[in-house]
Order: C-alpha cells, then structure tokens, then sequence
C-alpha cells in the first residue's frame, strides 16, 4: 500500500468517525504541544528567554524614557550662576541617560566646544549600547525559531515516511499520524515565537529610537545653553 492509496482512504472515510466527546475534550494544547518532539524543547527555552529580555529591556527603557521637565531649566540657572557643583549634583540625582550626558558635557565645560560634544557624544553612544543589551537574543528568537519549526517538519516528514516504509503492505494512516503531527505543529510553534519575538525587538527598537531622539535633544540645548554667553 503506498501513500496515495492511504491518502485515498482517509479522505474517503468519514470526518466523523472514530470521535466521541471525550477525545475531542482531551485534544488541548498541552497534548498537543507534545506531539512535536524533541524539537519543542528549544522553541520552549527561545520563548523563554525572549519573555525575559523583552520585560527586562522594557522597564529599562521605560526608566530610561522618563523626563524631568524641569531639568533643563535648572541646570540653565546653575550654570548661570557659575554653580558647577550643584549642576553636577543634580545630574547625578536624576541618575537618567540625558542626564549623564549633561553631566559629562558639564566636567567638560572651559574646554573647546567640539571638544564638549564629542564627550557627550561619547556617552550618549554607551548609553545607547546598555539600553540595546540583549537584543540580540530577541533577534536570534525572531529569525531561529521559524527555522527550527521546519527543522522539526522536516524531521516529522521523515520520520513519518521511515515508519510507512517499515510497516510495508501493513501501513496505514495511523503510522503517518504521529510524523504529520510533529511535522505540524513544530512549524506553527517556530512560526508563533518568532513573529512574536519579531514584534516585540521592533517594539523595543522603536522605544530606544526615542530615547535617542530625546538625548539628540537635550543636547541641542545643553550646547546651545554653553553659547548663549557668546552671544550676549
């Protein structure tokens, strides 16, 4: 018996036949789930490590986001008034990317302008990189785990069509079963972590993207405050 004859068969027999409530009741996701091997166990450990770095990195960047809207302004009046030390207290209070950038720029300050910039530059690029940590495992999640899923179809395809050939004339489409299923379900599970891992790296891509813009800014203005004096 080949495969297209087991293919004719089932598709001939009735969709009903053989299913009770009880088995419909114990067809969860849990059961399921199993049926895709060994396979599940590292799409298992990637989603696991993507939940953790995506909730890590997005308190992080959260802390990071926030603004003191009085910051600037006091930072203006302290430089003013030539209170170098207060500035930089209050730098260190706000414990903030922007306000480590302006803390930098400050310890710079009666040095050339480029040379003030490139300082701030200089941190800005630091922060940035602490605020991007561990992204790239939600990288490797969004692209690895589509690509074990049909390492796992392969192998169930495999699988299935070895034990039709050890069954010979006896086969039937209960020795196909268990190869589809983990043929199938480890490639919905790969399709499922990764586009969710994809999402949640862009998700957080987009976030520090502000942060960057929200650092741009403050900087503008720190250097603009450093060339008022010159203007007067």
């Amino acid at each position: 018996m080949n495969i297209l004859t087991i293919l004719m068969q089932l598709a001939n027999e009735p969709l009903v036949e053989g299913i009770t409530e009880e088995s419909v009741a114990e067809f969860d996701l849990l059961s399921l789930t199993m049926k895709g091997g060994i396979i599940m166990i590292p799409l298992l450990l990637l989603s696991i490590v993507a939940i953790y770095v995506f909730i890590e990195r997005w308190v992080a960047i959260r802390k990071a986001a926030k603004e003191d809207s009085t910051f600037m302004s006091r930072i203006k009046d302290y430089i003013h008034d030539g209170d170098i030390v207060s500035a930089r207290n209050l730098c260190k209070k706000t414990n903030t990317p922007y306000a480590r950038l302006i803390e930098k720029g400050i310890s710079r300050l009666g040095r050339p302008m480029n040379d003030v910039l490139v300082a701030i530059e200089n941190t800005g690029n630091i922060e940035i990189a602490k605020l991007e940590k561990n992204f790239p495992w939600l990288a490797t999640t969004a692209a690895g785990a589509p690509m074990l899923g049909f390492l796992g179809t392969v192998s169930g395809m495999v699988r299935a069509f070895y034990n039709m050939a050890q069954a010979g004339g006896s086969a039937d489409i209960t020795v196909l079963s268990a190869g589809i299923y983990e043929a199938l379900v480890t490639t919905v599970a790969g399709l499922v972590v990764g586009i969710i891992a994809l999402f949640a790296y862009n998700y957080l891509v987009a976030r520090v993207d502000g942060v960057v813009h929200s650092l741009e800014s403050k900087t503008m203005e720190f250097m603009d405050l450093l060339n008022e004096p010159a203007q007067k």
